[in-house]
């Protein structure tokens, strides 16, 4: 913002509507301004905060928080994991051979 710079349109005026910058109605409206901003850059935040914490894991039935863990953990990454066989998958503690193939699968394409 810089002081004395603020102009407003109204939606079918060209002119602009210069109002002091003692005005309270100037005020109200940098207030209504910078709480819409508030509200965008907070929601864009909590959106990308959330997409980075998505696992590819967490679309795959029978994967919950604490599976996710021990196959990130195991694996060390959802790359590593991508690479593991089926075998590989099921020696994780709590995946049986049923879950290991849906893993595989999702890694793969198939199912």
């Amino acid at each position: 913002r810089k002081p004395g710079l603020e102009t407003l349109y109204l939606f079918d005026e060209n002119r602009p509507i210069i109002l002091s910058a003692d005005s309270a109605a100037l005020h109200l409206v940098q207030q209504i301004r910078d709480e819409a901003h508030r509200f965008a850059i907070t929601g864009h935040r909590r959106r990308r905060a959330k997409a980075r914490t998505t696992s590819a894991l967490d679309s795959i039935p029978g994967i919950g928080p604490k599976r996710r863990q021990a196959l990130l953990k195991q694996f060390g990454g959802l790359k590593q994991l991508s690479r593991a066989g089926i075998e590989d998958i099921a020696q994780v503690d709590g995946v049986n051979a049923e879950l290991a193939q849906r893993i595989y699968d999702a890694f793969h394409g198939e199912g």
